[in-house]
């Protein structure tokens, strides 16, 4: 089995169905190409030449250019006096403000479960039709799972999509599904929509949702959604590779799991 680790870095939209005007998924190409921009250099740790930044998004030079002096005028990104370019600070408010929507908290209640378990704590948003990854702490453990923060992953083959979907009636989970389309991840996969119904209804009878190497071959998961009200568009999780992962450990975790969701409910308290 491949390390968790390097499954980090896969594009959320590997899935994503293509407009035939934009050659991306549904939206203005241009959008598109700017935000890679950001993300290149958000990844490679900013000071990137022009050049750098055109290979790495396989982008024409001009175009760069193009995109990265408009970035530059608003402050999202910096050229530097060597003609490097960084993220601008423009995007550190943003970032705050987009943080601070998931609670002032979340790492530590993050943290007490990795301390309790030993293995990855996650926190997901339903996003569109997919679950977004927004908070992670990882394991101490050499051999752990990483996902990088922001990463949209699909709903029907992951614990924290599975407890986002269980959160509404069949109909509208079938909606969410269907835009996407039930993409197999792995031969363990939920396949068809009756297999995935049959699943959210053990999900909502048990109180918490099972990945069973069915986003990625070799690990499990365990999920919760945060609730009840308005926050049960969001779930936090625990997972690891599946020989740490035991039943045991799942049934540890699930209690442990409901509590860190009742904290991001209710942070004050």
């Amino acid at each position: 089995m491949a390390a968790p680790e390097a499954r980090a870095q896969q594009d959320p939209q590997r899935d994503a169905q293509q407009d035939p005007q934009s050659g991306k998924q549904g939206g203005v190409q241009s959008v598109h190409r700017a935000l890679d921009l950001l993300e290149v250099v958000a990844g490679r740790g900013g000071h990137l030449t022009i050049g750098e930044i055109a290979a790495a998004t396989d982008l024409p030079v001009p175009t760069t250019h193009r995109l990265l002096r408009t970035l530059v005028d608003r402050g999202y990104m910096r050229q530097m006096p060597n003609r490097r370019y960084a993220l601008g600070f423009r995007l550190v408010p943003l970032g705050a403000t987009a943080g601070s929507t998931v609670g002032v908290d979340t790492e530590g209640v993050l943290s007490g479960l990795v301390d309790a378990l030993g293995e990855t704590a996650n926190l997901a948003v339903l996003s569109g039709s997919r679950a977004q990854y927004v908070a992670q702490v990882p394991s101490r453990h050499t051999m752990r799972m990483f996902t990088e923060v922001g990463r949209q992953v699909d709903l029907h083959s992951t614990g924290v999509g599975k407890a986002l979907l269980a959160q509404l009636d069949d109909d509208r989970a079938l909606e969410h599904v269907r835009r996407v389309g039930l993409a197999p991840q792995t031969e363990h996969t939920l396949a068809t929509e009756a297999d995935l119904l049959a699943d959210l209804a053990l999900v909502r009878e048990r109180g918490y949702a099972l990945d069973e190497q069915e986003q990625e071959a070799g690990v499990r998961c365990v999920a919760v959604a945060v609730g009840p009200g308005p926050t049960s568009w969001m779930a936090v999780s625990v997972s690891g590779p599946l020989t740490r992962m035991t039943d045991d450990l799942v049934a540890r975790a699930v209690p442990l799991l409901h509590a860190a969701g009742r904290r991001l409910h209710s942070p004050a308290t």
